[in-house]
């Protein structure tokens, strides 16, 4: 594939966009929200198409759900990562074990997923598929969680993903 950018990147995007979408509600949800069709919503969505989600209709579907996928996807690939900006120093206690139960079970289902897929010795495409989205998971819970400890050693500017 030729993108604009790696096609790490690119799958990496996508991957966040899968997300963003199935937390809004799914395909047809999120094109209401977004005020595209569903059948836009489902080209963001495609590992094949070169077609990446809109920085407005990104920003749009966050809003309704509260989770900044894609964009803490992009800071990622600026090598940032995104942090609570009006979280006092000291953290949460609440909210940093609210979070690493949330890690926790993330990496349980991540494990169930991949031990589903390797019983048999081989990998399918569907089921790398779902490894990569329970690894997605991981990666997203574990970066709420890093952001909840960063919040509790005080406000600064965070490099490196």
């Amino acid at each position: 594939m030729s993108h604009p950018i790696p096609d790490a990147w690119f799958h990496r995007v996508k991957s966040a966009t899968r997300d963003l979408v199935k937390l809004c509600g799914g395909v047809e949800r999120a094109g209401e929200i977004a005020l595209m069709s569903k059948s836009e919503v489902s080209r963001w969505q495609a590992s094949g198409p070169e077609v990446i989600i809109p920085i407005t209709a990104a920003l749009a579907l966050e809003a309704e759900c509260g989770v900044p996928c894609v964009t803490a996807a992009m800071a990622g690939l600026g090598g940032r990562r995104l942090t609570e900006a009006d979280e006092a120093p000291g953290g949460d206690a609440s909210a940093i074990m609210s979070r690493h139960a949330e890690l926790m079970r993330a990496v349980g289902e991540m494990m169930t997923v991949y031990a589903a897929a390797a019983a048999d010795g081989k990998f399918s495409p569907a089921e790398a598929e779902q490894m990569d989205r329970a690894a997605s998971g991981v990666s997203r819970s574990l970066d709420a969680w890093r952001a909840d400890v960063a919040a509790a050693k005080g406000p600064r500017l965070v490099a490196g993903a």
